[in-house]
């Protein structure tokens, strides 16, 4: 496989022009012009079209370069550059005798020679390229790709070029991406609905099974890589997921030797240490990581008053503590892929999270009015542990066919997450420090699934594809809960009541499959249908007397289809249907009572339906200059919503369950974009907002609950680079109050500040960072509102904080990446929980970003979606008298290297402080202009058709580090002086 994977991020850059996200290069001939295979210049209607493959792998070569060589002088009159289907067109060709030349970055340069170019359109078919076994020598690119990136059927949130990232969780990253809601407990909405499926890597988890947020809080920020948005998955998604699907991608190394990566921070609210190496040779490769955090001095506070109106009687009750938070969590993971032979690959992974977490409140005073006199106090301690241990096992087999796409795929996967969720209640008598009574609730649980999958892909033609498949996934969760009772310090005696010791046993079975059709069309319309299937069993019972939960087996049909049209400059406009079914996870259907604090309680409902939704998407983004902009606009229909619902059980409680009750509307655009600034500032930004209407549908005016109001998040973040090194980082998110159907969720909003520094040639860097620092205290109030309950809380935070990042890599790898994707099982179910598809499946539509049109799986290359670079690392310099006469010396002469994916020759001439020269690639040579010499950096101009490409360098001994411009999109390389 290609030896410089990374350098496939620019292998559709030419040091010409660089394409918008998504389209081809290519350079016309002047029509005007006499060509020396046709001097009479006769005809310029000529069209070549066709296909460049990988000669091993069978799979298209997306962004590879096709020249139209004149035979006579061997000099390039014409060019393009493939799709990311590696397809190419060459049109308004003069007609005569043409040698075509195709190259990619680590492939043999393919020429075929002497092709005649008349009236009729030639299409080469497929072209076959081999791997060279020749090295190049070693190139620098340094550049930032831009934060957001938005994809046919995606967003995409690169977390690995943030440094404000380091040393928080998942949580913290999911802020940042478009589309996404977090509060500050880490509980997730996608454009308002927390009916979301997340996947890690590809594949769901049992890990999410109880709480997304509990699940987001054991992955390190330091070890994602990227977020992915689809808000409008196709058939070959699984059905469950309402609002959407979120897929997070940690960092991989899949390259050829050894290296280990050291990642570490310090602050003053949590310590990180993340640990990651990889080992590959041939076709056989090994990672192993470990990453870990622990949270600490999170102090806080709370109050709460609740009114309840009961037979004439107004019971208030009013409620103040001091909180504080420990915490400690982790992920670890070990990986393994082998490649049988060009048509048969293999990989396994094994991945354990953990998470142990204490949170307190303290001298928990509990007063209670009754109309306005004092009727009780109480003071209290409460403790709540939640601990939990998640094992992930993956076994996954893949077959390639000599047809190009043609694939089948066995995928399976075992995850097991045992969670330990318990509470201590301690009430002091009348003098506040001796203990009276304690209450004890001990909940083991643990959310089992086994998860076969099958799928199959076959291309019609060239452009239609057939996909279907099916899958098995058995869940089986059991919660036993116990509850204790003390007088004083005595010893805990369990409960008898059956409510509050059991044992729930819950199993569900769901067998699916689907079918998808995909077809793009000839002038850039993309169309995607399909329709799934699923079938759903279910059991249910308490071991201890309650008796069995009767709940009917169901059966849904999941029908979606996606529409998208490529315009001009890499512009596209998309429309989408697709119904959702989402099933209630554990956080739901556990009837186990937690209620640490006695004025509050949940309960579960095991005996709750699945909730239906319809969505309807319409986007459009447009790409100009430097900038790219993303509008959409959505309507989102729930029936049958599982919804909280509040009542007053007894004198002073309010317990929450949850109830198929419910209607929910939403309607609402998100807007975000990006701006590259002089080529060292870029700016991303925007915001969604929706207008959500909520309603029980219940008649008796004593329970009625209906609520409406709109609800926006708005986030912004920049980069700018300082050069020699250092870059500074700064983000900020604010998230208005949230409509919920009896009240409303107080809004908030977080700021960071970050500064870092790259050392020993970008091995290492070290940084320091600021959040929220203009205010020690964060306030956060809700409301809830019925006809028979009002209460007002106010939740006080802690959150400015100070930290320090250390990362350094030790060992040298070669870019040898696996032949084939790595695909794995992808369980999109449960509310509450996370969704699913495998990510980078296409919804149809013209590329863009990388992603492939009309649902071709990506090949094993990451594709270049328009990834802007940083300007040149300046050199050191010298003194000013002695820089000019040094600087001439040393550049004088003859520069070549690699910069994007062409060969690039620089004939360099200074004089003082200016440049002269010519720039030589393998579409020609042009003269230089506006050459400057500013101590070790050079700038200077080149023409294409009237276009003007701006150069600038730098300077370091016998290496010219290079970046080319063009539209706001950078490029690097080093070159080497020759002469």
């Amino acid at each position: 496989m290609n030896k410089l994977l990374p350098l496939l991020l620019l292998a559709g850059l030419s040091a010409f022009a660089i394409p918008p996200a998504g389209a081809a290069i290519t350079v016309h001939s002047n029509p005007s012009s006499t060509s020396p295979n046709n001097p009479d210049n006769e005809k310029d209607n000529g069209k070549i079209t066709g296909t460049v493959i990988d000669a091993a792998t069978k799979q298209p070569i997306p962004y590879a370069t096709i020249a139209l060589i004149d035979p006579a002088t061997a000099k390039p009159v014409d060019g393009t550059i493939a799709d990311d289907q590696g397809k190419f067109t060459i049109e308004k060709i003069t007609h005569g005798v043409y040698n075509i030349q195709v190259s990619f970055i680590g492939f043999e340069t393919k020429t075929i020679a002497k092709v005649a170019v008349g009236n009729k359109k030639i299409d080469l078919g497929e072209i076959l390229i081999s791997e060279s076994e020749e090295i190049l020598n070693e190139v620098t690119i340094e550049g930032q790709r831009p934060m957001i990136e938005e994809r046919v059927d995606r967003t995409v949130y690169n977390a690995e070029d943030d440094a404000s990232n380091k040393g928080g969780d998942a949580a913290d990253v999911l802020r940042k991406v478009p589309m996404l809601s977090v509060d500050l407990d880490g509980n997730v909405s996608m454009r308002g609905s927390q009916n979301i499926r997340v996947l890690i890597n590809n594949r769901p988890s049992t890990i999410t099974a109880g709480s997304v947020a509990d699940a987001l809080k054991q992955i390190p920020a330091d070890m994602i890589k990227s977020v992915e948005v689809i808000t409008s998955p196709s058939a070959k998604y699984d059905a469950e997921g309402s609002a959407g699907i979120i897929n997070i991608i940690t960092k991989k190394n899949t390259l050829q030797g050894g290296s280990l990566n050291v990642d570490t921070g310090v602050g003053l609210r949590g310590t990180n240490l993340g640990l990651n190496g990889s080992y590959r040779v041939g076709k056989m490769g090994f990672s192993l990581g470990g990453f870990g955090r622990a949270g600490y001095n999170m102090p806080g506070s709370f109050e709460n008053t609740q009114t309840i109106v009961a037979d004439g009687n107004e019971n208030v009750t009013k409620q103040e503590a001091d909180t504080r938070n420990n915490m400690m969590f982790g992920r670890y993971s070990f990986g393994w892929d082998y490649e049988i032979n060009e048509k048969n690959y293999v990989n396994a992974s094994v991945q354990y999270g953990l998470r142990n977490g204490h949170n307190y409140q303290d001298d928990l005073l509990t007063q209670r009015f009754i109309n306005g006199e004092l009727a009780s106090r109480e003071m209290r301690d409460v403790e709540v542990t939640d601990n939990s241990g998640t094992w992930d096992v993956n076994l996954n087999y893949t077959h390639t066919f000599n047809k190009p796409q043609q694939e089948l795929s066995l995928l399976t996967q075992f995850s097991r997450n045992n969670r330990t969720n318990n509470f201590t209640n301690s009430l002091f008598q009348e003098d506040e420090t001796t203990i009276d009574s304690r209450v004890k609730n001990i909940n083991e649980s643990y959310n089992q699934e086994s998860t076969v999958q099958l799928d199959y892909q076959n291309p019609i033609g060239k452009n239609q594809m057939l996909e279907l498949g099916g899958k098995q996934i058995l869940r089986q969760v059991i919660s036993d809960y116990e509850t204790f009772v003390a007088q004083g310090t005595a010893a805990f005696e369990k409960s008898e009541n059956q409510n509050l010791s059991n044992v729930f046993n819950y199993n569900q079975n769901i067998s699916a499959g689907y079918l998808s059709y995909t077809l793009t069309t000839a002038n850039k319309y993309s169309i995607k249908a399909g329709t799934r299937y699923e079938y759903t069993t279910i059991t249910a019972d308490f071991e201890n007397s309650l008796g069995e939960v009767k709940i009917p087996s169901y059966g849904v049909i999941v029908p979606s289809i996606n529409l998208s049209k490529s315009l001009k400059g890499g512009n596209t406009v998309k429309l989408a249907y697709n119904r959702r079914i989402q099933r209630p996870s554990l956080q739901f259907l556990n009837p186990n009572v937690q209620n640490p604090n006695p004025a509050f309680r949940t309960i579960g409902n095991p005996e709750l339906d699945p909730e239906y939704t319809n969505n309807f998407e319409l986007g459009y983004s447009t790409y100009f200059k430097s900038t790219s902009l993303n509008v959409t606009t959505f309507v989102r229909n729930t029936n049958n919503s599982i919804q909280a619902v509040r009542n007053s059980v007894e004198e002073g409680v309010i317990e929450t369950s949850y109830y198929n009750i419910g209607r929910e509307n939403a309607y609402g655009a998100s807007i975000f974009g990006g701006i590259n600034i002089a080529k060292k500032f870029t700016l991303n930004g925007g915001t969604d907002f929706y207008y959500a209407d909520l309603s029980n549908n219940v008649d008796a005016p004593d329970q009625r609950a209906t609520n409406s109001g709109w609800v926006a998040n708005i986030r912004a973040f920049g980069n700018y680079s300082l050069g020699s090194g250092w870059g500074l980082q700064g983000f900020g998110f604010y998230r208005s109050g949230q409509v919920q159907l009896q009240g409303y969720q107080g809004g908030f909003g977080i700021y960071s500040l970050n500064i870092r520094k790259e050392f020993n040639e970008r091995k290492g860097s070290i940084g320091f960072g600021a959040e929220n620092f203009f205010s020690n205290t964060m306030k956060i109030r809700n409301e809830l509102n019925t006809p028979t309950i009002s209460q007002q809380s106010t939740n006080i935070i802690h959150n400015l904080n100070f930290k320090i990042n250390f990362s350094y890599r030790i060992g040298k790898m070669t870019m040898d990446a696996p032949r084939r994707r790595r695909k794995s099982v992808n369980n999109d179910d449960l509310k509450g929980g996370e969704g699913g598809a495998e990510a980078g499946a296409p919804q149809g539509g013209a590329p863009q970003g990388g992603a492939p049109a009309g649902g071709a799986p990506q090949v094993a290359r990451p594709a270049p979606a328009a990834r802007p670079a940083s300007a040149p690392t300046a050199g050191t310099s010298t003194a000013a008298a002695d820089s000019l006469a040094g600087n001439a010396e040393n550049i004088n002469g003859r520069w070549q290297g690699t910069v994007g994916q062409l060969e690039l020759t620089l004939d360099l001439q200074a004089n003082g402080e200016t440049l002269t020269g010519t720039v030589q690639t393998p579409m020609g040579g042009q003269a230089i202009s506006d050459g400057k010499i500013q101590g070790n950096e050079i700038s200077f101009n080149i023409s294409v058709r009237g276009d003007v490409v701006p150069y600038k360098g730098s300077l370091e001994g016998d290496k010219l580090n290079i970046s080319v411009n063009f539209q706001g999109r950078d490029i690097s390389g080093t070159l080497q002086k020759v002469q």
